[in-house]
């Protein structure tokens, strides 16, 4: 992929941890920048890094992404090719509550990356989109040319930023830059206030879950395999500037994915309706067909399988009755 090193920003993280995995896995050089917040318990960032702690290919910078010192220091201290930047206060909920903090973390955080990018003469820059970019897109399936000015959350508008200094920086410096569009990742180590994660968690335990409206709501989820396969295309395959939807290209119902959990654990979920959070899609469903000419990204993860794997991991970690 490239002989100088990777920097990959949030490496820590559900994402990010797998990513590291399989670049390490091919040998390559990888430098991991992670400030190791508490925007869910530390302790699960630290595990999943442990592994890649014993790898000589391997560096662990904890820093912020918004401190200019500790990325240009780190620039200067390391060799990078290569940026993957998959660090951002994530969440839309928490972004309702908190814009300013979103804005900080994902734009100016974004800004920072983007002039050591500059100023250190990196090759390619691969920046982690979303598809709340899309809001409530009424035009479905939805494509990278849809127009994206109607974000409803403010997660979704710092991802828009996000992208749209992207195409600054490529414009004003030449730099080669990448965005995609992540479609609702899930799989081993995914966050645990995801819905997937909770319901897991909560039907496992003979609990009660809350499913918001009427649970026609459907999200496009895509298997964390599938995500990263997308990103490492990606990264070999350097744009001028272009923007890639990664998702299943397969919606599933929120109703749909309670009983497909409740099926892999086997016990019957215990549902509550309640109101629709602000912020929050009514769906999600991506058109892959430019990252499948482009760069021959093919999910191969079938919901019921991915929600199979997610659940044998969580018994293996938590324990099973």
């Amino acid at each position: 992929m490239t002989d100088a090193s990777i920097l990959v920003t949030g490496g820590c993280g559900f994402i990010g941890s797998h990513l590291i995995d399989r670049l390490l896995a091919d040998n390559q050089s990888v430098v991991c920048l992670d400030n190791m917040n508490d925007f869910y318990n530390s302790e699960i960032k630290k595990r999943n890094q442990r592994s890649h702690l014993s790898s000589e290919n391997y560096s662990f910078v904890e820093g912020d992404i918004r401190n200019e010192k500790t990325v240009s220091a780190l620039f200067e201290n390391h060799d990078i090719g290569l940026v993957i930047h998959l660090a951002a206060m994530a969440g839309v909920r928490p972004s309702v509550e908190n814009p300013g903090l979103y804005m900080d973390v994902n734009v100016m955080g974004t800004q920072v990356l983007l002039d050591a990018a500059k100023d250190h003469n990196v090759k390619h820059f691969v920046f982690a989109s979303s598809s709340s970019v899309y809001g409530n897109n009424e035009k479905i399936p939805f494509s990278e040319d849809d127009r994206v000015d109607g974000q409803i959350s403010p997660y979704g508008s710092s991802k828009r930023m996000g992208e749209l200094l992207c195409q600054t920086y490529h414009h004003l410096t030449g730099l080669s830059v990448t965005c995609l569009r992540f479609f609702t990742v899930y799989g081993p180590r995914q966050r645990p206030e995801m819905a997937i994660h909770s319901f897991v968690r909560s039907i496992s335990n003979g609990e009660g879950i809350s499913v918001f409206g009427d649970g026609t709501s459907s999200r496009d989820y895509t298997y964390i395999d599938d995500i990263i396969d997308g990103i490492i295309k990606a990264a070999q395959s350097p744009d001028n500037f272009v923007i890639y939807n990664l998702g299943n290209s397969e919606p599933v119902k929120l109703i749909d994915m309670v009983h497909v959990i409740g099926e892999a654990i086997g016990k019957s979920p215990d549902i509550t309706l309640s109101e629709m959070p602000m912020g929050d899609v009514v769906q999600t469903f991506a058109d892959i067909g430019r990252s499948q000419r482009r760069l021959g990204y093919n999910p191969q993860t079938s919901f019921e399988k991915g929600i199979q794997q997610f659940v044998e991991w969580f018994k293996s970690v938590h324990g099973s009755d």
